[in-house]
């Protein structure tokens, strides 16, 4: 991501914490390799295979590192597999090596690219076996990664999950061994292949017997393997700053936190988490790209919500909302779907303007917005019982629940409006409030009512305390009704 946030909307005023950390990520400048004799031109030259390669003088201006680039192969222009393939692919592999081109090596690596589909063409059923007297071509491990490749690209074609993400799991690993000996420029192809190596285990997982000994078998995989890749970034002594493979930890990390949400396995997420709060070499997370930023910080807000650590949730989501780019709607509704609880809760309601950029949260969320400002307890019950399934597949019913407090809050300032603000007001005058919030037919005990007044007094929605001999309501003179967010714990609610 690379642009600046979108406007924040007035009801989500922008703190000042937030406004610190909207920063771009500045391109990070990474090493070449020397000499082109690591690319294996003696293998080369013994396999049979001629393959030209590029000359090891440095460009003018020194290759940086690429997160995104609207050319894979950037200004070393766009690959053609024609007319040896298999050499041709190996020619390419070895240039975006030497010129440390990571964008292009991971275009190289992508099993949907059309180098895989062109390399499916031209080589008939490929096996391990038949592809074996390509080992050589390349300095190891990249004659055995491009064998891999293939052998994935085939598997995929042939609608064949399970062994295409065995065959990735290896291509993985031998990446791991160059990329630990190397600096931060192959990042883009890590990413790359993670990515792929994620969605390859959702595929495998879908196609797994439902008999089978382990749920999410290769989900759980997946995330062995990238903890490999985590420790390769966190564990780089030796790189300068700006050319280390740390900047790639957030990424990394946020896949792994993302396959964990998935398997359903939160709690093992404090390891990644505690790994990167207690290392202090690693760069600020203000100075990563926007991308990493917005991922990370949208599962930290994500865990600390279903903590119900509901402060951290809603500066970390907060955070993610106003870096996240405009341009992407789903990220951001994924984003507001909890932080839109999390703002009701401190009594800041969404304005009709926001939401009605995201009609799927309008659609569930106005109906409760509507009977808290109106202040009818029947209309929040039937939204809560419309939308449970929703809701609870959310993790979102409990907090919706707690929001009828606010509710509740309107219906008693209400009475007390029609009694001109008055200091003293009977327990039966809120009664009678509630049975007419909660709708005809709804039975509400006075007993009920004067537990409700309790608890909005003890949780600091009302000013004030209840003579039970009277069986009056003493109200505070001055700020009865305090501003929710004003409460000395905004969050605390029933």
């Amino acid at each position: 991501m690379r642009r600046l946030a979108p406007h924040c909307p007035e009801e989500y005023p922008l703190q000042p914490e937030a406004a610190s950390l909207v920063q771009n990520c500045t391109n990070r400048r990474i090493p070449s390799f020397g000499r082109e004799e690591r690319f294996g031109a003696t293998a080369l030259a013994r396999s049979g295979i001629r393959i030209p390669l590029c000359s090891t003088t440095s460009p003018a201006a020194s290759p940086r590192v690429k997160f995104a680039s609207t050319s894979a192969f950037g200004a070393y222009g766009t690959p053609s597999l024609a007319p040896n393939v298999p050499a041709r692919y190996l020619t390419q592999i070895n240039d975006a090596l030497i010129h440390e081109n990571g964008p292009g090596l991971a275009y190289l690596l992508r099993p949907t690219s059309p180098p895989g589909k062109a390399l499916l063409k031209n080589l008939r059923a490929p096996t391990a076996a038949s592809l074996a007297h390509y080992k050589g071509s390349l300095a190891a491990p990249w004659d055995e990664i491009a064998i891999q490749y293939v052998l994935i690209c085939t598997h995929i074609a042939h609608g064949r999950p399970v062994e295409a993400f065995k065959e990735h799991c290896q291509l993985v690993s031998l990446f791991l061994r160059f990329f630990t000996e190397s600096k931060g420029w192959p990042l883009p192809a890590l990413f790359t292949i993670l990515r792929d190596l994620r969605d390859l285990a959702d595929d495998a997982d879908s196609h797994t017997p439902a008999n089978a000994t382990e749920e999410n078998e290769h989900k759980i995989s997946a995330t062995h393997v990238m903890q490999k890749a985590f420790s390769c970034c966190m564990t780089d002594r030796t790189s300068p700053v700006e050319e280390s493979r740390k900047w790639g930890v957030y990424y990394v990390a946020s896949l792994i936190m993302k396959c964990y949400f998935k398997v359903k396995k939160i709690s093992l997420t404090r390891n990644i988490i505690k790994a990167l709060e207690n290392n202090t070499d690693i760069p600020d997370l203000g100075q990563y790209p926007r991308s990493h930023q917005v991922t990370y910080r949208y599962y930290i807000g994500m865990i600390a919500f279903l903590n119900e650590d509901f402060v951290k949730a809603e500066k970390e989501l907060t955070l993610a909302f106003y870096n996240c780019l405009t341009a992407a709607p789903k990220n951001q509704t994924r984003i507001l779907a909890y932080l839109v609880p999390l703002r009701i809760l401190r009594g800041h309601l969404p304005s009709e303007d926001l939401l009605a950029r995201f009609p799927a949260l309008a659609n569930l969320f106005v109906p409760f917005i509507a009977a808290i400002r109106a202040g009818d307890l029947a209309a929040f019950d039937d939204a809560l019982a419309a939308r449970e399934t929703k809701l609870i597949e959310l993790n979102l019913l409990l907090t919706l629940e707690k929001a009828r407090e606010l509710c509740l809050r309107v219906v008693f300032r209400r009475v007390w409006l029609a009694h001109e603000k008055s200091t003293r007001i009977a327990i039966a005058s809120f009664h009678a409030g509630l049975r007419l919030s909660s709708g005809p037919g709804a039975e509400v005990e006075a007993e009920e009512a004067e537990c409700l007044v309790a608890n909005m007094i003890y949780r600091g929605f009302i000013r004030g305390y209840i003579s039970h001999e009277k069986q009056t309501v003493v109200l505070a003179a001055t700020n009865a009704f305090p501003r929710v967010a004003d409460r000395a714990a905004p969050f605390a609610m029933g």
